[in-house]
């Protein structure tokens, strides 16, 4: 039988691929991708950008979407079958790839490329690999060269261990709750919680600690003490103060180890720290740049978030008789509180938020604003209930998506989009070769034979991983390394997510994709109301705490030393972020998968400082809805700010262009000049 890894004719084989297959596939590409290049590394070999790319490019391509493939189905799929090839064939990847990116002999033929000969396309992605291979320790030599090489082979073990110590540790720990202590808790949770504890043999009710699960109880569940229970379970997982029965989970040392690799790793670089690395390829010019933002933004948020927290304890106290809440309890208060002052719960809610209504209305958002067309497609899956869509505009396909949405074990928890193959003018062939996407979330399941039910959030999760999707698939853009999200600055790739997170507060929108789950009614606009002037409700707090872990990420790559206490730090940053004080038991970095595992590290403010680029392009939107109906921008929240006019100028301008141009030209060739921050502190009510 053909291995399914080594077959590259059309998508991935997702539902024939099996560990066994790793091994002889990564083996077989590495040998192809090495002999690659030592053909163009070779003397005789021309410094010429097409017949680079036609050779060595066409090789690393096919690694890369194998790989890739295996590295998802890691995430999505986790077997110990699996994990075991995985971990097996990580290391040689990982050393072909530091040896790639170093390699002196490729690097001098890049640097003797005639660049007039090469298009716009082609100079942008010329000019970020020239970047990547300083950064890739290019200019190294002897025992630095070979160190750096050590360090990132070691660096991505042990941020695979983090991420398999996190998911382990969500994974191990359940509470059988009685009736009497789930008391509050939503009916469709229950039901899924008693379901699968019968499924056990156990009494009670499964709770566990991922998100459709823990969320729930959280908010709703009536006793303290449950709700304490789960959230020291949370807020300890993999570190040293879990239970001793997941000790094993402990990412501490881990951490440790990861900082000092990181920062040696920026010495032999030649930068005082890992953050001057990181910014390199970002939009941010330094880390004190990002770090005054990131200040400046906590103090316009304070008063606010101070406001917030004041109205919680007041309401607990008069209302709930609770004078002194603690942190488990903030989240049910804040529910309580909700539904008091607004008069509805995000229980109430859910039952319009049915998957499959919601699905379509983002889909006629998405062929509306873009002018394209999203079609049901086949393709293998790894999973029943995995979606495949095609997406088409005049006829002609576009790009293709997975959708994944359900949580489940062996799922690695959150929501991401990830690249399958990328547009790409083919060099080997000349074929135009479209871009596929994965889109992934974890959402309760439905029960009972009813469709799944999404959460409001549920909802702005998927318009956000679905706005990065578009960023990757409406790209037109033929050159690989800057088609789609491909070589767009790291601070500014949450725009098009964030941008499209906007659109779950329109009424024009949200009416289309509700219904019911039991009497197929659509949303009542009086509700939709009511959850309009809930928006900004505690945005204060949320706001604080991103500063928070953002803070917390740059000065942990700057200031901090890897051998000194990372809790220190960490309470010194919520000292001057936080306005609710966490137990001292509280070990929240020990799951940061974003920057510990996740591509993040010291650009976790990314998404604050892409929300300041996203809220001032959606502004556009608002200013020309504006103009149609006389009223003042943002005034008339809840009206629709689909129009197409200026969704054709945002989709040219920014998804269209993908990296093939610095992020800031791109937003200037839509908004006519560089961002402002008015339209964000507009947006979250704190103007």
């Amino acid at each position: 039988m053909t291995n399914p890894l080594l077959e590259f004719t059309d998508l991935p084989l997702f539902d024939r691929i099996l560990p066994a297959h790793v091994g002889p596939a990564v083996d077989e590409l590495l040998s192809q991708a090495d002999a690659a290049l030592a053909q163009v590394t070779a003397a005789e070999f021309p410094a010429s950008w097409s017949e680079i790319s036609r050779v060595l490019d066409v090789a690393t391509e096919k690694l890369g979407r194998a790989w890739g493939a295996v590295s998802h189905l890691n995430s999505v799929a986790d077997t110990p079958e699996l994990r075991a090839a995985y971990n097996a064939a990580l290391p040689r990847v990982t050393e072909f790839s530091t040896r790639l990116g170093a390699d002196e002999r490729l690097y001098a033929k890049y640097k003797a490329i005639d660049v007039g000969s090469l298009n716009i396309e082609q100079r942008q992605a010329h000019k970020n690999a020239i970047r990547n291979f300083m950064l890739s320790g290019a200019e190294l030599a002897g025992a630095a060269k070979e160190r750096f090489s050590q360090i990132q082979e070691r660096q991505a073990e042990l941020s695979q261990k983090f991420s398999e110590n996190a998911l382990d540790a969500t994974d191990a720990f359940a509470y059988y709750a009685t009736a009497e202590e789930v008391v509050g808790v939503p009916a469709d949770v229950l039901q899924t919680a008693r379901a699968q504890a019968e499924a056990e043999g156990k009494a009670g009710y499964r709770l566990s600690l991922k998100m459709p699960s823990y969320l729930p109880v959280m908010q709703f569940a009536t006793s303290s003490a449950l709700r304490e229970t789960l959230y020291k379970a949370y807020t300890t997982r993999a570190s040293d103060q879990a239970a001793a029965e997941f000790s094993q989970f402990d990412n501490s040392a881990i951490m440790r180890e990861i900082l000092a690799l990181r920062l040696e790793e920026a010495q032999l670089l030649g930068y005082s720290n890992f953050g001057e690395v990181s910014v390199v390829a970002k939009m941010a010019q330094s880390p004190e740049e990002v770090v005054t933002f990131l200040r400046d933004l906590a103090q316009r948020a304070r008063p606010y978030a101070e406001k917030d927290v004041a109205d919680l304890r007041a309401f607990a106290a008069e209302k709930l008789s609770e004078p002194d809440p603690q942190p488990w309890d903030y989240a049910y208060i804040g529910e309580k509180l909700k539904e008091a002052r607004y008069a509805f719960s995000e229980q109430e809610v859910k039952q319009y938020f049915t998957a499959p209504k919601v699905l379509a209305g983002l889909f006629k958002i998405a062929e509306t604003l873009f002018e394209v067309a999203i079609r049901p497609d086949s393709a293998p899956v790894w999973k029943p209930g995995v979606a495949f869509c095609r997406i088409e505009r005049a006829g002609q396909l576009v790009g293709q998506f997975y959708l994944d949405q359900p949580a489940r074990t062996g799922k690695r928890g959150g929501a991401w989009m990830d690249d399958v193959r990328a547009r790409w003018l083919r060099p080997d062939t000349g074929v135009l070769q479209t871009p596929v996407a994965h889109l992934v979330c974890n959402f309760a399941d439905g029960v009972g034979g009813k469709p799944a039910l999404l959460t409001h959030d549920d909802v702005t999760t998927l318009f956000h991983e679905f706005g990065h999707g578009l960023h990757h698939m409406l790209t037109q853009v033929n050159e690989r390394d800057v088609s789609g999200i491909s070589g767009v600055e790291w601070d500014a790739v949450e725009l098009p997510s964030q941008f499209m997170e906007n659109f779950c507060w329109e009424w024009e929108v949200l009416k289309h994709m509700t219904a019911h789950v039991d009497t197929g009614e659509p949303l009542p606009r009086a509700l939709f109301e009511k959850m309009l002037a809930a928006k900004n409700f505690q945005t204060g707090m949320q706001t604080m705490r991103q500063v928070e872990f953002s803070l917390f990420d740059m000065l942990l790559h700057t200031s901090h030393k890897p051998s000194d206490d990372l809790m220190g730090l960490l309470n010194e940053v919520r000292k001057e972020t936080a306005v609710i004080s966490a137990p001292a038991y509280s070990r929240t970095a020990h799951t940061f998968s974003h920057i510990f595992s996740g591509g993040y590290a010291a650009g976790y403010y990314s998404y604050k400082w892409a929300e300041v680029l996203s809220a001032d392009a959606y502004a556009a939107f608002e200013e020309t809805a504006a103009a149609t109906t006389g009223e003042n921008a943002g005034a008339g929240a809840g009206k629709t700010t689909v129009t197409v006019e200026t969704g054709r100028k945002y989709r040219q301008a920014i998804l269209e262009a993908g990296g093939s141009r610095p992020a800031m030209e791109s937003f200037k060739a839509f908004r006519g000049r560089e961002p402002s921050i008015d339209a964000l502190l507009r947006h979250q009510g704190m103007a």
